[in-house]
């Protein structure tokens, strides 16, 4: 990997995911209490080895870059590594960034000054774990000049989805993007098709020659298409080769538990594009339970992030009082430090200084930053952006027509609480 540079995709608006994209870039919407969703992007690349990347951010990005610096300044300059942040400069016209394409053209100086083997692209609004250093290894075994990561997914996934058609070595012969009807399927089942992840690793001559002589603005709609007739490209099985070790505990007849090394967790082929309200509270949720769909508890593929300086988070009161039964605890939740629970939170994923206060319930919900649950409050199914002091007595998430007077309310009824709205 150390021939390889990154860039990651960061400066998306994310309009599907307003009001959290109200004043802050998608890839710095906080994720699993104590997270941004692009530090699981980064943490990929520090476990892969891979430690020279360059982030793209355009939208509304000093939230990401105040992120970046206080919680990614870990590179050492003498050994190569770097981590740059990249806005739009204009160098080569008076345009910003005008697709992903053009945001890798506008800053070729960079590769140039570099001088790297390979180019890997990534996005930096997704959830996953992925060992880049082994699809290079896959990449290089094919001696291709750009190779894509591909899902496996239904048919009738695909008219959301970029689709490859690949032979029996899965080299590609075309791609779709978007496909409406009729798309190409994997070779010898008609019911499932290859879509991309959005993650491109060219031959880095292969990536500048095509950029210098196309000027179109996109990988997936323009520049892929593009070179498939004259390059070899090929796709990447996402769930079949992508192999992330780690120790996870097997619990015997006795009781006991035993811990081993297991060579394929089972989240080594968990990828979630978190576009939407409902995407992002379904990859929140993906997080609670015994065995969560997606782990953080990992050793071997840790995530990391910049950690606030708070204390841990405290559970207080269980006891009986004229006026009931007054108890705070956390059930299959994850409870970021500094937070103090009073009341009773299930299934939920909790930011830092959080308050829950006496009596008060909390269910299936993502609470942020800086939020006061009051006394006897009722919330579920919900997302509360941070700064919010939410009155005594309130119930959300269970009244569906003053939920939607009041709030954003997604197709799933998921109720979605601004940043602010409660003062």
């Amino acid at each position: 990997m150390k021939k390889t540079l990154a860039f990651i995709m960061a400066g998306g608006k994310g309009e599907r995911l307003m009001p959290l994209t109200k004043d802050r870039a998608k890839p710095a919407v906080p994720f699993g209490g104590i997270y941004r969703i692009i530090d699981l992007t980064l943490s990929n690349c520090i476990n892969s080895q891979l430690y020279k990347i360059i982030v793209l951010p355009q939208y509304k990005s000093q939230s990401l870059a105040d992120h970046l610096e206080a919680g990614w300044n870990i590179f050492n300059q003498k050994l190569g590594h770097f981590l740059k942040i990249v806005p739009p400069q204009q160098r080569i016209s008076g345009e910003w960034y005008r697709g992903t394409a053009d945001s890798i053209r506008q800053n070729l100086y960079l590769i140039e000054e570099t001088r790297p083997r390979h180019i890997l692209i990534l996005s930096g609004d997704h959830i996953y774990k992925m060992d880049y250093g082994r699809f290079l290894r896959y990449h290089l075994e094919k001696d291709a000049d750009l190779s894509i990561a591909f899902l496996e997914l239904g048919r009738e996934m695909a008219h959301l989805m970029g689709i490859a058609e690949v032979d029996d070595d899965y080299r590609i012969h075309g791609f779709q993007e978007k496909p409406k009807e009729n798309p190409k399927t994997i070779p010898g089942d008609p019911s499932r098709v290859l879509a991309s992840m959005g993650i491109y690793l060219f031959r880095t001559e292969v990536l500048l020659d095509v950029l210098k002589s196309d000027e179109r603005d996109d990988f997936g709609r323009d520049i892929i298409p593009h070179l498939i007739p004259e390059s070899r490209v090929y796709a990447y099985h996402f769930q079949q080769l992508n192999m992330i070790e780690d120790y996870v505990y097997d619990t015997l007849e006795s009781g006991e538990r035993r811990l081993r090394l297991e060579p394929r967790t089972h989240d080594s082929s968990y990828w979630r594009d978190v576009g939407t309200l409902d995407a992002y509270w379904n990859a929140n949720m993906d997080l609670t339970g015994v065995n969560p769909s997606f782990n953080l508890y990992g050793r071997n593929w840790p995530i990391q992030t910049y950690q606030v300086p708070a204390p841990p988070a405290k559970f207080v009161f269980s006891t009986e009082r004229p006026d009931g039964f007054r108890v705070g605890k956390a059930l299959d939740s994850l409870v970021a430090p500094g937070s103090i629970i009073s009341g009773i939170v299930r299934n939920s994923v909790i930011s830092y200084y959080v308050i829950i206060r006496s009596w008060a319930s909390v269910e299936e919900s993502v609470v942020m930053d800086n939020v006061v649950v009051g006394r006897h409050c009722k919330i579920k199914k919900a997302i509360i952006d941070k700064d919010n002091e939410i009155p005594a007595h309130t119930e959300i998430g269970y009244n569906p027509e003053e939920d939607r007077r009041l709030y954003t309310v997604t197709p799933r009824g998921i109720v979605v609480v601004p940043k602010g709205f409660f003062q």
